[in-house]
């Protein structure tokens, strides 16, 4: 198992008038192929801005970041475009749904983009809500489906093109307490059971305790990183 990213001393400064921003405050953090851990931290952190760093959202001040052994912030627009089409499968809290379009065609749309043949788009799409327990919701449109539910398509449509990594920035955070068991515990399946690397950006310690690495991040710099043994398991 090696590393999937390594950043170092990643520093982000935000220039708002005449003041200036420091988001992130020289971090330095390696993260594994098939690990499966929380960034925690308050609002303004700085966790979300290294989540947009990690997934070529956003790039660093200075400081590098490489992704499967190629330095991010090196690459220009289209090509940062092409590797979060490719490797990175995204998670967000308002489950970012086109509501007339059925959880089958959702879920489709990334390989769309790429241009896939019609047949093989459908069937990777039903494999990948399969994949969540969603086999027979294909034809729902989201306003038929529970908040949990539409979150399950939202993962099966960022798994839909084999990423290198799961990034999901407060997924439970539009759900109540069931409805976040259920997407933690599909999460976590798929860690366990299919190897794939997943990020979860969370203020929630319930939530991070699903995670078997816990990393906090206070005025843009890293001050816990730890292992732990789980307490759900």
């Amino acid at each position: 198992m090696g590393s999937l990213i390594e950043c170092r001393d990643l520093w982000k400064v935000y220039r708002l008038g005449d003041v200036q921003v420091q988001a992130l405050r020289g971090v330095t953090v390696d993260i594994q192929r098939g690990e499966f851990l929380a960034i925690m931290g308050a609002s303004g952190s700085g966790k979300s801005t290294l989540m947009n760093i990690i997934g070529c959202l956003d790039s660093p001040t200075s400081g590098t970041c490489r992704l499967s052994d190629r330095d991010i912030g090196s690459l220009d627009s289209d090509a940062l475009a092409e590797v979060r089409n490719r490797e990175i499968g995204f998670i967000f809290q308002n489950f970012n749904l086109i509501p007339r379009t059925s959880a089958l065609e959702n879920v489709q749309l990334p390989l769309f983009y790429r241009g896939l043949p019609l047949r093989e788009q459908r069937a990777r799409a039903a494999e990948a809500l399969a994949r969540v327990g969603l086999a027979g919701r294909e034809q729902h449109y989201p306003a038929q489906l529970s908040g949990g539910q539409q979150q399950r398509v939202a993962i099966a449509r960022a798994l839909v093109s084999t990423p290198s990594i799961l990034l999901a920035d407060e997924p439970t955070g539009n759900l109540d307490t069931e409805s976040s068991r259920e997407i933690m515990a599909v999460l976590k399946g798929l860690n366990r059971d299919e190897g794939i690397t997943v990020l979860v950006v969370t203020h929630e310690a319930d939530i991070a305790a699903y995670m078997s690495r816990e990393i906090i991040i206070k005025d843009g710099q890293i001050v816990t990183d730890r292992q732990k043994n789980l307490v759900i398991g």
